[in-house]
């Protein structure tokens, strides 16, 4: 078991926040980062832009709470929109007042500008916040924070350090579950558990497929829970050498007793870590299409069903030559699994989210073409589905003429109107300002204040 004494946490929390000045300081305002990853080819960077809500890994951005009535998010913002430098932030909505308080640095990243370092954040059953700020590797650790106080985004104390990146981190009936990324062979997947978020089991690994490269395995995951824990997946692909460039395949895994034993789809037992490629795991053989894979979300149905929301393409580089870019939905229909095509977009980092509520399937995304062409986002649409994903709709298209992309639409935990999504803007292919906005399903969307000289403020009401 992984302990942090009383100790530890305030010999941690004085030495870092004497070298970090920023933790814990609130933000005039709230300003998205701007990345640009540097690597260039004729249609543009393979993904540049407002990234303060990136990666589709960062599981979750937002929550949700009916005790207080707010939704509390997390992105990567920074101080002032001039500077790229990353701060781990914390903002809440109140849906009483309908206004936003203003941000608070949970965690300081310094000289590091890079939002795969971005934040995600779950509330506890005692309401304190926790936010777990992804690392890179062995090069920067991952940063685990609590809220000084249930329900308040004022102080965070700082609960230790470890090697962790994309932090997927779930509430359950039984604790909190963390899926997880090393870089021990390449990038592999692990996951821990904590009753309370301070003692956690030693990591274990998930998956690592090496079979045809013993020393380099690769994969990037989406999970989520069913019923408070009652089944608790992930879907994955992987990297052919350990490249992320040559990312294809899918697989399935779950485990019904909080991560004691695994199973595939039909309950069979799974023996971990995944090594071998062609197992019973695998839910579509991708490679053998000559098809990358790009995950973007997941969730279950009504009876407990798997469901994924991901990109296909023909490569890693931006623009004509790799199209099409299709939005893929693949569900387990109880026999057998299900794909179909949603639509096409122009980019494989075009990022959405996946909704399903009764007979309502919904998707929200940035599928139309943007101000910035062959740029990762667009313009955001909402498509529906009234027959559980096998044909789609799109209902309205909520963004137009808009200057700058929107990019990564994420899906707050048990999302309320009119809070259902939040996204940044940002130029796909050069620096630029980048603002956070969140929508309804009717359409409806307030920009988050980039400046406030108020404690609290309500967002502007925006028309696209």
């Amino acid at each position: 078991m992984k302990i942090i004494t009383t100790g530890l946490l305030i010999f941690c929390s004085c030495i870092i926040s004497f070298a970090q000045k920023l933790n814990n300081e609130k933000i005039d305002g709230y300003k998205g980062i701007w990345f640009e990853l540097g690597q260039k080819y004729e249609f543009g960077d393979k993904y540049s832009g407002g990234l303060g809500t990136y990666t589709a890994k960062h599981v979750p951005l937002a929550v949700y709470s009916k005790t207080v009535d707010k939704t509390f998010f997390v992105y990567g913002g920074t101080s002032n929109g001039e500077k790229r430098h990353l701060l781990a932030m914390i903002g809440e909505y109140n849906h009483k007042t309908q206004k936003v308080s203003k941000p608070t640095v949970v965690y300081d990243k310094e000289t590091v500008n890079d939002p795969h370092d971005n934040p995600s954040l779950l509330i506890n059953d005692d309401g304190y916040l926790f936010v777990f700020v992804s690392g890179r590797g062995k090069t920067r650790p991952g940063i685990k924070l609590k809220s000084t106080k249930p329900y308040s985004i004022e102080k965070f104390d700082i609960l230790g350090e470890e090697e962790f990146t994309y932090p997927q981190i779930h509430k359950t009936s039984q604790g909190m579950f963390h899926f997880f990324t090393k870089y021990s062979g390449t990038r592999e997947l692990y996951y821990e558990t904590s009753t309370d978020g301070i003692t956690w089991t030693e990591d274990q690994k998930l998956a690592g497929i090496t079979e045809d490269y013993p020393t380099k395995a690769g994969h990037y995951q989406t999970s989520n829970v069913y019923n408070n824990g009652e089944i608790i997946g992930t879907f994955f692909n992987r990297h052919i050498d350990g490249n992320p460039d040559s990312r294809t395949d899918l697989y399935y895994l779950e485990t019904k007793d909080f991560g004691k034993t695994w199973q595939n789809i039909n309950g069979s037992k799974s023996i971990l870590p995944l090594t071998k490629k062609d197992i019973k795991e695998r839910v579509i053989n991708y490679r053998a299409k000559g098809k990358n894979v790009y995950m973007k979300d997941m969730a279950y149905d009504q009876e407990g069903r798997p469901v994924v929301l991901y990109i296909t393409s023909n490569g890693h580089e931006p623009g004509p030559a790799n199209t099409p870019y299709e939005w893929r939905l693949t569900k387990w229909n109880g026999s057998e699994w299900e794909t179909t095509i949603v639509c096409e977009s122009d980019h494989n980092y075009d990022m959405g989210s996946l909704y399903i509520e009764n007979d309502i399937w919904r998707i929200i995304g940035p599928t139309e073409k943007g101000p910035q062409d062959w740029g990762a986002g667009g313009e955001i649409a909402e498509w529906i589905s009234k027959d559980q994903g096998k044909n789609w709709s799109k209902l309205k298209i909520i963004t137009k003429n808009s200057t700058l992309n929107n990019s990564y639409v994420r899906r707050p935990v048990n999302a309320q109107a009119p809070f259902n999504y939040m996204w940044a803007s940002g130029d796909s292919h050069q620096f630029s300002k980048s603002e956070l906005y969140f929508g309804d399903f009717d359409g409806n969307v307030w920009k988050l204040p980039y400046e406030m000289s108020k404690k609290q403020q309500k967002p502007v009401k925006v028309k696209f």
